[in-house]
């Protein structure tokens, strides 16, 4: 079993990723060191499901028991970063990673500055203190590049209405259609993990792909990681779920010119050219409010906030009578300009 976590070189002290200089650092002396020129530490042996979770931290030698998923974690005695090198070798390797470049303070700062932003939540919801935790996780997703060949058969129709002397004529040309068309979609995402919500997810797009760099386990010291929990041809049928509105799209678009389409015949031809496996940055929000817990997730990268606040219904009530209230006066201010009594 391979635990790696980073000692400095000048005081022996955990090093971790800092999301601010894009560096390996140790808070305790300030050294930063380059990621891009440290040397890859992972072994090749795979790990497998049934090898032994239990692991143990190399500054304290406490016992790390981890999920099976768990790829990198912090121990809990001494808070060292650790990441479980053997969990990301041959298959479980992923290939690129996005590193975080939002810190924890300024997720935090960046959460309660949306949670003042809601408007049909609770007061107390705005004003109380009740983050229970934050999480910077390295969350897995399988990133596809999918290529489409689309064929589409129609009849198309186009409407043209005219005055000639004292007739109005409506002219309709009849067409049929058909429509060949190449879409190739790349680094359609889709999250691989079982334990986070995929609406979730999905509405944390887009993260910015130029920020994909290759592989390097220091980039998850002091974060947490996970492996992922289905494979990219388990996942295919979500991947080409995703990009069938923008193919139907496509299709709508190439026939715009006409007043009435009717499709007869749509082939569809989707395949698998590549998918990579890769670790996308996420913090996780734990939100205590009135014995119910809400979970809330921000993009590491662009601080896009995505979750399902409580709503007050008395709040929601007034809304509603605010804008009623207002129809009603504008209804009545317009009556009267014409002539009508305000009452």
């Amino acid at each position: 079993m391979q635990v790696i976590e980073y000692k400095c070189p000048n005081c022996g002290s955990g090093m971790v990723f800092d999301s601010t200089s894009g560096m390996l650092s140790c808070h305790s002396c300030g050294r930063n060191d380059n990621i891009e020129d440290m040397p890859d530490l992972l072994t090749k042996q795979a790990f497998t499901e049934d090898e032994a979770k239990e692991y143990h931290c190399t500054s304290c030698g406490a016992i790390i028991m981890t999920e099976a998923e768990t790829t990198a974690t912090v121990c809990s005695f001494c808070g060292s970063g650790v990441v479980l090198g053997d969990r990301l070798t041959g298959k479980l390797a992923p290939a690129k990673v996005i590193p975080f470049s939002i810190s924890k303070e300024e997720a935090m700062r960046a959460f309660r500055k949306w949670c003042r932003n809601g408007r049909l939540t609770p007061a107390g919801f705005m004003t109380a203190d009740r983050v229970k935790g934050i999480t910077g996780m390295y969350v897995p997703f399988w990133l596809y590049e999918l290529h489409n060949r689309v064929e589409v058969q129609g009849h198309g129709t186009k409407v043209r209405t005219y005055t000639q002397g004292d007739y109005q004529i409506t002219e309709t040309q009849h067409f049929e259609l058909y429509r060949k068309i190449r879409l190739n979609y790349t680094k359609v995402p889709i999250d691989a993990s079982e334990k986070m919500n995929d609406e979730l997810m999905d509405k944390l797009e887009p993260f910015p792909y130029a920020q994909l760099k290759s592989f390097k386990t220091p980039y998850l010291a002091g974060y947490i990681a996970e492996k992922y929990s289905y494979t990219d041809q388990e996942l295919l049928p979500r991947a080409k779920h995703k990009i069938s509105e923008y193919i139907e799209a496509a299709i709508r678009t190439s026939t715009s010119g006409y007043t009435t389409v009717n499709y007869t015949n749509k082939q569809i031809d989707t395949q698998l050219k590549h998918a990579d496996y890769v670790l996308l940055p996420v913090w996780v929000v734990h939100y205590d409010f009135n014995k119910l817990e809400y979970t809330f997730a921000m993009n590491g990268q662009t601080g896009k906030v995505v979750g399902k606040p409580p709503i007050s219904k008395a709040k929601v009530a007034a809304w509603f009578a605010s804008i009623f209230g207002a129809s009603f006066l504008s209804l009545k201010l317009i009556s009267w300009m014409m002539g009508g009594g305000l009452w």
